[in-house]
Formats: structure tokens, C-alpha cells, sequence
């Protein structure tokens, strides 16, 4: 029965429960620019940061406007994804300053580095690793010329990268994330604090 219920609360491809998706659609429904805010704020409240076809049907019925026009304003805004997003953000510039100053090289790097394949590639835009841990994309550029090349990784940019640089801050967003997982998986001691407390009075 428990089973059951999980399957009807959460659709494991949307990522987000449709209880959820209902009262996000509520909020911004009959409001200006309802349409974008209920996709923004569906998007965000995914894990994994897109928003899947069944999303888009969802949102296209409660708000009682069509499909076409709902995916349509998805596809049209680069901020929205229609597939699912590593939990990391890696962003290479390739404008032509980055270019000269070798962020192609920066790029293929990180393929190298991550075992993606030519054939695995599902652009030169974006790709996302298989364990979902990261998510690479390319940008026309940061308006940061200058300090070329530049690559953003989880909203902060890193200036006058070269490949050993981007080998570093990939291991330290690496051993970040180990950090907290053990974190995270030690099991708490309040217990054992509370049994010594004890002891102490007795």
C-alpha cells in the first residue's frame, strides 16, 4: 500500500510531486507573467533543475492554455531545462577573447576528464555526467574579456583559467561534496551525550 501511495505522490521523471506542481500553479495563476513564474518556480523546486514533458502537460491544463505555448516559452528561455541537470553547474565562455586564450581546450579537458565520448555528446552547449553530478554547459560570452579564459562552476566565475587551475577547482567541488555526504551519513551521537549526562548525576 505504502508503495502505492509513493507512486501516486511522486513521478520519479518528474522529480517533484504533483501536490507540489498544484500549488506552485495556484499561486501564480490569473497573475501577470504566470506562465513564467509557475515554470521558474516548478524548475527550481526540482531536484534536478528541468522540467519534464509530464511538467509541462500539467502546468499547460491547469492554467487552461496549450501545450505548444507552454513549451514553446521553455524552449525559448536558455534558463529552462528540458532534461535533468547535475547537481554542479560547470559554464566554459567560448567568445572569441576565451577562444584565443584556449577555452576550447578547457572544454575538451573536461570531456577528457569526465569520459564523455564524441558520440556521447549531445551538443557542443551542454552535456550532463552520467552519475548526474555535474552539468556542463558552454555561454557565448561573460562580458569578462579581460580576465579571459573564463569559467563559471556553480555561479562563480574563475578568471585566467588554465587547465591545472580547472583540474583544482573541480577536485575541491569534488571534496566538498564528499565532505558533507560524511557528514551527512555520521550517525548523531545525542544519545550517547545523553546517556553520559546521566551517568554523571547518578
Amino acid at each position: 500500500m505504502l508503495a502505492i501511495e509513493r507512486k501516486t505522490n511522486m513521478n520519479t521523471e518528474k522529480g517533484i510531486s504533483d501536490k507540489r506542481i498544484n500549488e506552485i500553479i495556484e499561486k501564480h495563476k490569473g497573475k501577470p507573467g504566470a506562465l513564467l513564474s509557475t515554470l521558474e518556480e516548478v524548475q527550481e523546486n526540482n531536484p534536478f533543475k528541468f522540467l519534464p514533458k509530464e511538467t509541462l502537460v500539467t502546468v499547460a491544463k491547469k492554467l487552461n492554455i496549450s501545450y505548444s505555448q507552454v513549451y514553446s516559452v521553455a524552449t525559448f528561455y536558455s534558463f529552462f531545462n528540458l532534461k535533468p541537470q547535475g547537481k554542479h553547474s560547470i559554464i566554459v565562455c567560448r567568445g572569441t577573447a576565451c577562444h584565443t586564450k584556449g577555452s576550447k581546450e578547457l572544454l575538451e579537458d573536461i570531456y577528457r576528464s569526465f569520459a564523455v565520448d564524441d558520440k556521447d555528446r549531445e551538443s557542443d552547449q551542454s552535456f550532463t555526467t552520467p552519475d548526474n553530478l555535474f552539468t556542463v554547459r558552454t555561454v557565448a560570452c561573460f562580458g569578462q574579456c579581460a580576465q579571459s579564459p573564463v569559467v563559471e562552476v556553480d555561479g562563480k566565475i574563475h578568471s585566467n583559467v588554465n587547465p591545472r587551475k580547472l583540474a583544482k577547482i573541480l577536485e575541491d567541488v569534488k571534496k566538498e561534496d564528499a565532505k558533507k555526504s560524511a557528514l551527512k551519513d555520521k550517525p548523531s551521537n545525542w544519545l550517547f551525550d545523553l546517556k553520559k549526562i546521566a551517568f554523571y548525576f547518578l
